[in-house]
Order: structure tokens, then sequence, then C-alpha cells
């Protein structure tokens, strides 16, 4: 089964389970009808912003349509890519009060991505290996350069950009759930939050 097959797949489950109609994701996403059909068909290839829209519009972490990582596959191998941001997912970790999504990305050079608000207490953090990002909140960006980090909440609007060539580093998203939403397949709700 191929990507677009298994995100498909996954992300109509996650859709039934919910009890939402295709119309009323798509509502709730702002993704269109007919794009939602053909990606749970696997007939459209997923961006990392329609996934991201889809997911949190859904109550649920990016990781909750992709692919699980293999043991030992190549980084770069099964990533999902966006306007900017190219992302492997590398790790999902899960406890009673968070998900952790760990992907290594890429930013491409001169690029700029610009993040929808993820479920409510969403943050990131971002460890640079190469480049010079400047990423997290319009009206506040920080800058870090390899071996350096940015921290920002990840519930309001929020972006990634490379200007001085490609950033290579290691993301962190972490979804806190709520006392009510614990165990795998519950939906994230928002909480009263770290």
């Amino acid at each position: 089964m191929g990507l677009n097959d298994e995100v498909g797949r996954r992300l109509k489950r996650l859709r039934q389970d919910s009890g939402l109609s295709l119309s009323e994701l798509s509502r709730r996403s702002g993704v269109g009808k007919g794009t939602l059909s053909e990606l749970e068909t696997g007939r459209r290839n997923p961006t990392l912003e329609t996934l991201y829209a889809l997911t949190t519009a859904l109550g649920r972490p990016l990781s909750a349509v992709l692919d699980d990582p293999a043991p030992g596959a190549a980084a770069g191998a099964g990533g999902v890519s966006g306007s900017a941001v190219t992302a492997v997912l590398l790790e999902r970790y899960e406890d009673e009060g968070a998900a952790t999504d760990v992907f290594r990305v890429t930013i491409a050079e001169g690029a700029t991505q610009e993040s929808a608000a993820h479920v409510p207490h969403t943050t990131e953090s971002l460890m640079v290996l190469s480049g010079t990002a400047v990423v997290g909140l319009p009206d506040a960006p920080q800058t870090a350069g390899p071996g350096g980090h940015a921290h920002w909440p990840a519930d309001v609007p929020h972006f990634y950009s490379a200007p001085d060539g490609e950033v290579h580093g290691v993301l962190f998203v972490r979804y806190p759930k709520s006392a009510s939403s614990k165990g795998a397949t519950a939906p994230f709700e928002a909480t009263a939050g770290p």
C-alpha cells in the first residue's frame, strides 16, 4: 500500500470514528469536499498543509494519518511536503498527558511556509542541524542556527522560513490531551494545558 492509500485509509477511519460526514469535515477544515474525497480514496497526493488542516479539525496529531516510522528507514523516506517544509515522521511518543510527534524536517531555501493553528495547547520546538531557520509567531519570529533551537505555541498561526539556505532540523510537536481523552483512539481536546 502506497503513502496516498495509507493516508487516505487512516483519514477516512478517523473521520468515520468521529461521526463526521465528508461535508462536515470539509466545512470544519476548510478543505474542499472533492479534495477530501480524493485523499480518502488515495487518488490525491496529500500536502503537509492539507493534512494539518484535516487532523486539526479532527482534533488529532498529524501522525494519526501517517505511517509509523519503520525501524532503520532512511531519513527522507516517506515524507510529506508543504509549500516550504518536508517532514518525515521519525517517532511518535504517547503517554497519558500528551502525544509528541518527532519529524526530520527540511525547509527549502528562500521559502516561507505559513501554518494554521493546530489543536489547542499544541507547542512546537525546532532543533536546527544545519542552516539558519526563522520560525515561530509572525509578530515574534525566532532565529536559530546549527545547534540552536526555537520553541513556540502552535495553536496559533506560525511560520517556517529559510532565508539564507536550506535548513535541516528535528521538529517536536507536542499535543496535550485532556483528562477525558486518554487513550490512543480518543480525540485530543482543549485542556487547561501546560
